[in-house]
């Protein structure tokens, strides 16, 4: 027979299984994560998770949603939409992301280990991790991304046909923090002049910010 919750206790447990669930994710991976080090600090059982979540991978995808309207703000809205012309809007992008990736262990693993993602997105049915009262959401905003580059080729403004090639060149940039500390105190410059260099690349015929 199931246990019986007060609602203060389903909120603590709740709290501290996605607070383990965080931890774990973004230090040893979803695969590496075991119930045991997940239910350990919520002081329950492993047969009692599921009345929490309906698996590992449901919890996983319900942190990526709790953080995706706050990383599409700063991304897509705050950044992408923010911008002056298709190279500054591709700037703030990219700038934005890599604030993301220096502030959000897992986002960054979602950058290291994609394969994840996948795996997340092929067992669990939208409905086990969706948020109350909210639709899921996207979590790496790529279809945004591609849409305002699509849309940005057709006036001109973005250099090639192909929005996929420009995402996944754009993307490329997101692999430079991951190597902060080889660059050093050079760091933050190598990483302005790779944006730079690349935007005005793709975005020949904007103004220079």
């Amino acid at each position: 027979m199931p246990v019986a919750f007060t609602e203060a206790e389903r909120e603590r447990i709740t709290a501290a299984l996605k607070a383990s669930g965080r931890r774990l994710f973004a230090s040893v991976g979803l695969r590496k994560t075991s119930l045991a080090a997940l239910v350990n600090d919520a002081g329950i059982v492993k047969s009692t998770f599921y009345t929490f979540f309906a698996s590992k991978e449901a919890l996983y995808l319900h942190l990526l949603l709790e953080q995706a309207e706050e990383t599409r703000r700063r991304t897509i809205d705050e950044g992408l939409h923010a911008g002056t012309d298709a190279r500054d809007a591709l700037r703030r992008f990219l700038h934005a992301a890599v604030d993301v990736l220096s502030t959000d262990p897992l986002y960054r693993r979602l950058v290291t280990h994609p394969d994840e993602l996948a795996m997340v997105v092929s067992k669990v049915r939208p409905q086990d991790a969706r948020l109350p009262g909210k639709d899921p959401a996207p979590v790496d905003f790529v279809n945004d991304l591609t849409a305002y580059i699509s849309e940005q080729q057709d006036a001109g403004a973005v250099t090639g046909t192909d929005p996929a090639v420009v995402v996944g060149a754009l993307r490329t940039v997101l692999l430079v923090p991951l190597h902060a500390d080889e660059f050093g105190d050079t760091y933050p410059a190598v990483l302005d002049l790779a944006i730079d260099a690349l935007t005005a690349g793709l975005a020949p015929g904007s103004a220079a910010g």
